[in-house]
C-alpha cells in the first residue's frame, strides 16, 4: 500500500477558474497513488530486500528504511505512470471522502463531485478530480482545497478513494472600493461592495453594493448567490436593486427603478431570469419633447429573460482567432395590471474572427441586431416603452462590447437615430435648443476590425498595438404605424457609418484606445 499524496492547488481561489476548461493534465505536476488489481503488469513490493536477519533473531523481518521506502514508492509511480501513457488504467471510485468543512453542509460539496462518479480509468480520473477542484475553489468559501487519491479496499481491486480536505475561509467578510469608467453611462462611478461567504453553510454568498456617479447616477443593490438550492442543478441568485439614472443631457428625461431580479436557470451557455421592478421616468427640466413626455410616468416591469450565449475567441480584449454568437429574447407584461409594460424584445450578436498569421494581425467581423415591439390590444399603434428601446453611439468599443446593438464608433452617446426638438419655454435662464433622442425599435450595426502588432518590440511586449477599423449602423421606429413607411432600401440608404485608425494600450484595467 502507498502513502497517499495529494493533487496540488489549481489554481489560487480569487481567479474564479472556469471548471468546465481545466487545464490540461501534467504528469510531471501531480503526485499520485493507486494500487491496481493483480494483472500482471502491476508492480508489487520487493520483499526480498526487507528480509534478513537479526542478530538473535534469524527469522525476524528487517524493518525498511525511509530509501528503501521512497524507491519502491517510485518504482511503483513510474510503472503507474508508463501503463498511463500506453494505454487506459482501468478503475473506478469507490468512495467520496470529505474532511476539513466544519460549517459547510455535505451535500454543497458532494454536488460539485459528480463528475467522478461517471470515470473508468485513472487517466479520466485525474481530469475529473482538477474539474473538482476548480468547482469547489470557485465556490469562495474555502481557503484552499487539496485532493488526494488512494487505493481502494483491498477486496476490492481496481478502486480508488477520493479524499477531499477543505479549509474553510478565514475571514468570511470582504469588501472592495474602487473608481471605475463606465463608457455607457458617459461617467465614471465610485463603486464600494460587502460581500459575506457562507452565512447558513450552504455556499451562499451574500452581498451588497453601493455606486455613485458623477453624473448623479446611483444604485444600491444587495444579492444573495445560492450554488445549491433545494436539489436544483443550477445556482440561484436573487438581487433586490435601487437605480437612478440620469439622461436629461440625452434624452430630457431620469429614470427611477426599484426591483428585483431572480436567476432562475443558468449554465454556461444558457441564463434565465426574472425581472419585477417599479419604474418611474420624470423631466424634471420641464423642456423634454412632446415623445419623451408621453412616456413619463409610473410604470411596472414583470420580464422574463433568457440569453444563449458561447464564446470562442481566444480574448475578449483582443481577439485574435475563433467566433462568438449572443442571442437575448425578453418578454414584458407578465402581470395583469394595466400599467405592466408589455413588449417582445430580441437580440443578437454574431462575431467571427480571422487570423491572418503575420504580425499578430487578426480580422474581427461582426454583425448585430434588435428589435423591440409591444404586445397586446392596439399594440400596432402604440410606442415602446423608453428604456427599452436600442440607441446606438457612445465610446464603448464594439470589440470588446458583445451582447447587442449598443456601441458604434465615431458618434456621441445616443447619437443616431430619431429626434424631436425640446420643448420651447419662455424663461431666460432654460436653454430650449437642441433635441431629444429617442431611440429606435429597431437596430442594425456592423463592424470590421483588422488589429496588428506594430514592428516595435517594445511596444510588442506591451500589448500596445493598432488598428484599422470600419462600422456603420442604423436605428428605425417601427411602431405607432411606422412600420408602414420604412422598407429596406430606405434603411440602408440611412445607414451612418465611420472608418478610422487607432492605437489601443491595454492595461490591467481597461483597454484605452
Amino acid at each position: 500500500m502507498s502513502n497517499p499524496d495529494s493533487l496540488p492547488d489549481v489554481t489560487p481561489l480569487k481567479s474564479k477558474p472556469d471548471p468546465e476548461h481545466p487545464k490540461p493534465f501534467n504528469t510531471d505536476d501531480i503526485d499520485e497513488e493507486e494500487e491496481e488489481d493483480g494483472d500482471e503488469n502491476d508492480v508489487e513490493y520487493d520483499d526480498e530486500d526487507a528480509k534478513g536477519e537479526v542478530f538473535g533473531e534469524p527469522n525476524r523481518l528487517k524493518p525498511q528504511s525511509r530509501e528503501a521506502q521512497f524507491r519502491s514508492e517510485k518504482l511503483k509511480m513510474d510503472s503507474l505512470l508508463q501503463r498511463m501513457q500506453s494505454g487506459p488504467v482501468s478503475v473506478r471510485v469507490h468512495d467520496v471522502i470529505i474532511k476539513g468543512n466544519t460549517k459547510t453542509k455535505d451535500h454543497v460539496i458532494e454536488a460539485e463531485t459528480e463528475v467522478l462518479n461517471n470515470v473508468g480509468s485513472m487517466q479520466e480520473l485525474l481530469k475529473a478530480s482538477q474539474i473538482v477542484n476548480l468547482r469547489l475553489q470557485a465556490l469562495e468559501i474555502f481557503d484552499s482545497v487539496k485532493i488526494t487519491l488512494d487505493s481502494g479496499p483491498p477486496e476490492l481491486p481496481g478502486t480508488a478513494n477520493v479524499i477531499i480536505e477543505v479549509v474553510e475561509t478565514a475571514s468570511p467578510l470582504s469588501g472592495q472600493i474602487g473608481a471605475y469608467t463606465k463608457a455607457e453611462a458617459r461617467s465614471s462611478t465610485v463603486e464600494g461592495s460587502l460581500k459575506y461567504k457562507n452565512f447558513f453553510g450552504y455556499g451562499d454568498l451574500w452581498d451588497g453594493s453601493l455606486a455613485y456617479g458623477y453624473d448623479h447616477s446611483a444604485e444600491l443593490s444587495a444579492g444573495v448567490f445560492l450554488p445549491r438550492f433545494k436539489g436544483l442543478v443550477t445556482p440561484v441568485t436573487a438581487r433586490a436593486y435601487l437605480l437612478s439614472q440620469d439622461w436629461l443631457k440625452f434624452s430630457s428625461y431620469k429614470e427611477r427603478s426599484m426591483g428585483l431580479s431572480l436567476g432562475l436557470f443558468s449554465t454556461p451557455y444558457h441564463d434565465l431570469a426574472y425581472n419585477l421592478a417599479w419604474r418611474t421616468l420624470t423631466d424634471p427640466s420641464q423642456m423634454s419633447s412632446r415623445s419623451i413626455r408621453r412616456q413619463l410616468g409610473h410604470n411596472l416591469l414583470s420580464s422574463l429573460k433568457y440569453t444563449f450565449k458561447f464564446d470562442r475567441r481566444n480574448s475578449t480584449m483582443r481577439p485574435t482567432r475563433g467566433y462568438a454568437f449572443v442571442s437575448t429574447t425578453q418578454i414584458g407584461g407578465l402581470t395583469p395590471d394595466s400599467r405592466s409594460l408589455r413588449f417582445l424584445r430580441q437580440e443578437f450578436d454574431l462575431r467571427y474572427v480571422v487570423p491572418l498569421g503575420f504580425y499578430h494581425a487578426a480580422l474581427n467581423f461582426g454583425v448585430s441586431g434588435g428589435v423591440v415591439f409591444p404586445w397586446g390590444n392596439g399594440f400596432s399603434s402604440r410606442p415602446s416603452s423608453l428604456p427599452e428601446r436600442f440607441f446606438l453611439g457612445g465610446n464603448i468599443s464594439p470589440v470588446c462590447a458583445l451582447g447587442g446593438p449598443t456601441a458604434l464608433w465615431g458618434f456621441k452617446t445616443r447619437g443616431l437615430g430619431p429626434t424631436e426638438p425640446k420643448r420651447q419655454v419662455n424663461n431666460e435662464n432654460a436653454d430650449s435648443s437642441g433635441v431629444d433622442f429617442l431611440g429606435g425599435d429597431l437596430a442594425v450595426t456592423a463592424l470590421a476590425d483588422l488589429s496588428f502588432d506594430l514592428p516595435f518590440r517594445w511596444f510588442r511586449e506591451k500589448g500596445i498595438h493598432a488598428h484599422v477599423f470600419a462600422c456603420a449602423g442604423n436605428v428605425a421606429k417601427l411602431t405607432e404605424n411606422e412600420y408602414r413607411n420604412i422598407s429596406v432600401q430606405k434603411f440602408v440608404e440611412s445607414l451612418r457609418s465611420s472608418v478610422g485608425v487607432g492605437l489601443v494600450v491595454p492595461t490591467s484595467l481597461f483597454r484605452m484606445e
